[in-house]
């Protein structure tokens, strides 16, 4: 498991490329027959990659935890990003994830165990700390609350699709959902905002090879940006802006906790504040 640690804007602004691609970029989220996981202490998520092809993998504490099991303290969101049908068993009960398939598994359940059933499948998952013990349940692409946004003049015409949601199921902070680009479009949240009362992590996937991400991000008056590709993962401090503009359409996964789970309680920003 990848730790990063958390960083002060005053420090953050006087980043080279390097340094800033090192504190908040995760290039690496997939590995054959493996987990790879990363722990922000930013409001202690943990995000990552299980992309089991030749055996089925099981998702265990780790040192990092100190925990007797994964979820002994912790909830968990699954998003199936690959093109085949998988499986995750919790538990002993057995739930197939399509592509774009969601999953939440509430607090308490000991044993995870990611398969593949065809080839293709792959999970991304993002965990935060939990109180209390929701039900565990699967959320179809049909089950999410979906909400077109933005428009083609302004190049950022989007569905906005409600996974782990208030007013899908109820969790202990865990926020998780997905947004597709249409055709033709660019930016995924612009004008960009900030929310102080919890942090954001990004997942870009469904790119072409040759596809590129700029995601912005830093103070609203001391912008910055990380050129990201294919399925790469970026960490966004509570302080920070989090948008992007892509060279073709992409999708991305964002998840969210903190303070509350309220969506649209953001510090909006004119165009005008952004420098």
């Amino acid at each position: 498991m990848n730790v990063y640690y958390a960083n002060h804007p005053d420090e953050v602004k006087r980043y080279t490329t390097e340094e800033l691609r090192h504190h908040f970029l995760v290039e690496q989220v997939f590995v054959e027959d493996d987990i790879q996981l990363s722990y922000s202490h930013v409001d202690r998520i943990i995000f990552g990659g299980v992309y089991p092809v030749s055996k089925a993998l099981r998702l265990e504490a780790g040192d990092e935890l100190r925990a007797k099991y994964f979820l002994e303290r912790r909830e968990l969101g699954i998003f199936n990003v690959g093109s085949g049908t998988g499986t995750v068993t919790v538990d002993g009960t057995v739930y197939e994830l399509t592509p774009k398939a969601g999953m939440y598994v509430g607090k308490g359940n000991e044993e995870i165990i990611f398969a593949a059933s065809e080839a293709g499948a792959k999970f991304y998952i993002v965990s935060t700390p939990a109180h209390h013990t929701y039900p565990t349940r699967l959320i179809s692409y049909a089950d999410a609350v979906h909400k077109e946004l933005g428009e083609e003049a302004s190049m950022n015409h989007r569905m906005l699709n409600q996974y782990i949601h208030p007013d899908v199921l109820e969790t202990c902070q865990l926020s998780m959902g997905m947004t597709e680009l249409m055709e033709g479009n660019g930016f995924n949240t612009m004008p960009s905002h900030t929310h102080e009362r919890r942090m954001e992590v990004y997942f870009y996937f469904d790119m072409e090879e040759d596809t590129r991400v700029f995601h912005m991000m830093g103070q609203p008056t001391q912008t910055r940006h990380i050129i990201m590709k294919n399925e790469e993962a970026v960490i966004s401090p509570s302080w920070s802006i989090h948008s992007g503009i892509g060279s073709k359409r992409y999708t991305f996964i964002w998840a969210m906790c903190g303070e509350n789970q309220d969506f649209d309680d953001m510090d909006h920003l004119a165009m005008s504040d952004l420098r």
